[in-house]
């Protein structure tokens, strides 16, 4: 019966809750955790290099560096940036659009703990035979099994687990945008951040099934000892390497637009403007979407397709510099003629932009056939896709998080401490990755664990790692920040940025359900338009009355588990009939275990058939009325 639903609290409540919020702070804590993982692979990495002809880790120094690099970027791409941005995602955009909660909140949950297992399965590799060792990218022939460890296996089961989580989150953002936002929200009165979130939602749903296919195609040649990318079998290496980077190149702008969004935000609230150009953002936000499916051979313009294919996609990738560049002009006009306030936020933002730039223009560089022979696979590349990665996606989401983090959490995490954070990271960045650019031009290849003194490449390497410890000291000063933040008593303002969308008309941190009365919006920057007229906060589009809530469930943590154990029953086949698995204690037969996950998956779906959701409401009386008079 509706209203007669469990409430739940402490741990149980985190495993079952259905609350976006909620969620959103689950995907930014274990986005934390992998952030920190991939991390101290990085600082690893770093100080192998840090002097010539070093072995860090002994006689298998070769082979744990292979390890490293290859989960420092898988753990850095998909569980640590993408999580981020649905960490934001979650946490601001349904209050953006004037929502009570997401579309599919169900789906919600199931899309985190899905991406939460898939971490989890990918990293005990480390204590079950050892990591992926074949590269971030997984290239054919080196992720087969003649040139690659068992680690591949869970890369290729731990990213199709946790893709999927990532697939069905962004359909579920998709029909948020389109079908629940409020009366008067139309698409061009939007935020920023809602749009840059709906186009990466568009691309999450042409893009992911690319990868997935893939995976599939991978595992069926590992486990299965099937020909797809077995030269001897008859089957194409570069197959592989089409249909990654048709899910790969898209995946650059899935990770970079959510962060163009916020940009957007800070620097418009920062700079006291209205963001320039609204309707040129929006437009070339898109643009950069749907290019994007169209420059993916500019990562193989090595491997022989021929001047044709090589010219038309180089052209394409020009192309896609345009609608970037409007971009970083209506930023800085956004900001000329300001009010601008450094805080935190905003110097990552500000930060952001010159640090984009270059990264831009050494992908110009890229685009260039001829000079991408002899830049392929050096350390150039390497200084710009962090340039673009690190320099672009995470100084963003470093700016989203200092600025919506009294939203999420009702606390504002300590300026000082946020500025001092930001230079370490500031300054670290820019001499681990710029000194890179010209390592590369001096002929230092990639994924190299050690170099001969002599070769030029000391000096750049040893200032590369001390720009790299000094982004370790951010992080710490960062972490040191949340820590203490958090013992303090919530007591953020509703608006303590004076901001100009809808997520600043409620309190910090947001209710349960939100909005007490949906609000109606009256153009662009909805909360500015009502500041400007005199009135306190929204006005309501409805009147005020009980609220209906969904339940709360722990059936997408039971699929998710299903799932995750299924995975491990698929791999531990070895070449018997049985494998003991340490973390079990037991000794399986490898198809009971997958089926035993099976069984797992198809029970927590029975449950889900015969649970009665139809949800809880929440009595008027409980509701708080944020803006009594305009009720």
């Amino acid at each position: 019966m509706a209203g007669a639903v469990k409430r739940y609290s402490g741990l149980m409540d985190w495993l079952t809750t259905v609350d976006h919020k909620k969620i959103g702070i689950l995907y930014l804590i274990s986005a934390g955790i992998f952030f920190l993982f991939g991390g101290v692979e990085a600082l690893l990495i770093r100080l192998q290099l840090f002097f010539p002809e070093q072995n860090l880790f002994g006689e298998n120094t070769a082979e744990i560096f292979n390890q490293l690099i290859t989960m420092h970027g898988t753990t850095m791409i998909f569980f640590a940036a993408m999580p981020l941005i649905f960490a934001l995602m979650n946490a601001i955009v349904p209050l953006q659009i004037g929502a009570r909660d997401v579309a599919f909140p169900y789906v919600n949950a199931l899309s985190f703990w899905l991406f939460l297992f898939g971490g989890v399965l990918l990293n005990t590799s480390y204590l079950l035979g050892g990591a992926p060792d074949a590269g971030w990218t997984a290239y054919a022939a080196l992720s087969t099994k003649a040139y690659s460890g068992s680690g591949v296996d869970f890369y290729v089961l731990g990213l199709q687990i946790a893709g999927l989580g990532t697939l069905i989150g962004g359909i579920n953002f998709l029909v948020t945008i389109i079908n629940m936002r409020a009366p008067g929200m139309t698409f061009m009165r939007m935020p920023l951040f809602t749009w840059a979130s709906f186009v990466t939602s568009a691309l999450v749903l042409f893009a992911f099934p690319a990868i997935t296919v893939a995976l599939v195609l991978l595992m069926f040649d590992r486990l299965f000892n099937a020909q797809f990318f077995e030269v001897a079998g008859g089957g194409n290496v570069v197959l592989w390497e089409h249909i990654f980077w048709i899910f790969g190149h898209p995946e650059v702008y899935i990770l970079i637009l959510p962060a163009f969004g916020i940009i957007s935000e800070v620097l418009s609230t920062f700079s006291h403007k209205r963001l320039f150009g609204y309707g040129t953002m929006v437009f070339a936000t898109a643009l950069i979407g749907f290019l994007g499916f169209m420059v993916w051979v500019h990562h193989m313009f090595t491997v022989g397709l021929g001047p044709i294919a090589n010219a038309i996609f180089a052209i394409a990738t020009m192309l896609i510099a345009v609608p970037t560049g409007i971009k970083i002009f209506n930023w800085l006009l956004t900001m000329w003629g300001g009010h601008i306030r450094f805080t935190a936020a905003s110097l990552y933002a500000i930060g952001f932009i010159p640090t984009f730039v270059i990264g831009g223009m050494t992908g110009i560089m890229l685009t260039l056939p001829p000079a991408d022979f002899q830049f392929q696979d050096s350390y150039f590349v390497v200084a710009h896709f962090h340039y673009t990665i690190v320099g672009g996606l995470i100084f963003g989401m470093f700016s989203g998080m200092y600025y919506w983090w009294p939203k999420m959490f009702g606390r504002m995490l300590n300026e000082t401490m946020g500025k001092i954070s930001f230079w370490f990271f500031f300054v670290g960045f820019h001499m681990t990755f710029f000194i890179q650019h010209w390592l590369g031009l001096d002929g230092m290849p990639r994924r190299v664990y050690t170099y001969l003194a002599g070769q030029g490449f000391e000096k750049g390497n040893f200032i590369s790692t001390i720009g790299a410890m000094l982004m370790g000291v951010s992080i710490i000063v960062m972490m040191i920040n949340i820590i203490v933040t958090q013992m303090k008593k919530a007591d953020a303002p509703a608006d303590p940025w004076d901001g100009r969308t809808l997520e600043w008309a409620i309190s910090s941190p947001a209710p349960e359900y939100n909005f007490a009365q949906l609000p109606r919006v009256r153009g662009l920057d909805a909360l500015w338009i009502e500041k400007m007229a005199g009135n306190k906060g929204m006005i309501p589009a409805e009147p005020l009355a009980e609220i209906h809530m969904p339940s709360p469930s722990i059936m997408p943590f039971v699929k998710a588990l299903g799932l995750f154990i299924a995975g491990y029953g698929f791999m531990f086949n070895g070449n018997t009939k049985a494998t003991s698995l340490p973390v079990v204690g037991f000794v399986f037969e490898h198809y009971i275990l997958a089926a035993a996950g099976v069984a797992v998956f198809l029970f927590g779906m029975f449950l889900r058939s015969v649970y009665d959701d139809q949800g809880f409401h929440i009595p008027i009386e409980e509701i708080h009325v944020d803006q009594e008079e305009n009720a």
